[in-house]
């Protein structure tokens, strides 16, 4: 019996996921495996591969046959370098990141969501305090033309007056003359 390591296809359709399997050569791909030695998540980023090297190795002495696929994903977690004698080979599988529980996903959009209320909370007080600032500028501004106006009215005032008196004066001497004039002729 030729027995084979090769995968075993799961998964729905362009979402697959296989399952690293010994089986009779014979069996249909998706047939049923003397022993499921460990799986393979192609479309996770990194991959997934998980594989029993002690069952590998066992299964490579006895003479399985890996498939083309499966002698690369041996090649990854350094089976097959041990099979073949290399004592240095080892594995260069990327480990994913450790998952974060949902609590915790939780935990860090609300301390997010936080930080974000307590920054848009300082920008308005800061805007605030410009418009504030900006008010008591046009005050003042608003204060000092009251005042320019208000000199600039009394200089005009005292300046009509010291014509008024100036002008008053002609005229008193034109009335006493033009009184008696005007006297003279009744």
């Amino acid at each position: 019996m030729a027995v084979k390591i090769r995968l075993k296809r799961f998964g729905k359709k362009k979402a697959p996921f296989y399952r690293v399997v010994v089986m009779d050569g014979r069996a249909k791909r998706d047939g049923k495996a003397l022993e499921e030695i460990g799986i393979y998540h192609p479309l996770n980023n990194p991959s997934i591969i998980e594989i029993d090297s002690e069952r590998a190795l066992y299964w490579l002495s006895v003479g399985a046959q890996p498939s083309d696929q499966v002698r690369k994903l041996l090649t990854l977690t350094g089976d097959m370098g041990i099979h073949k004698g290399d004592k240095n080979a080892k594995s260069t599988v990327q480990v994913a990141g450790e998952k974060v529980s949902a609590e915790d996903q939780i935990k860090a959009h609300a301390d997010s969501a936080e930080k974000l209320k307590a920054a848009k909370a300082v920008e308005t007080d800061k805007a605030k305090k410009a418009a504030e600032e900006e008010a008591k500028a046009a005050e003042e501004v608003a204060k000092a033309e009251a005042k320019a106006a208000e000199a600039s009215a009394k200089a005009e005032a005292k300046a009509a007056e010291a014509e008024a008196p100036a002008a008053d004066a002609p005229a008193a001497e034109e009335t006493p003359a033009a009184d008696a004039e005007k006297a003279e002729e009744k």
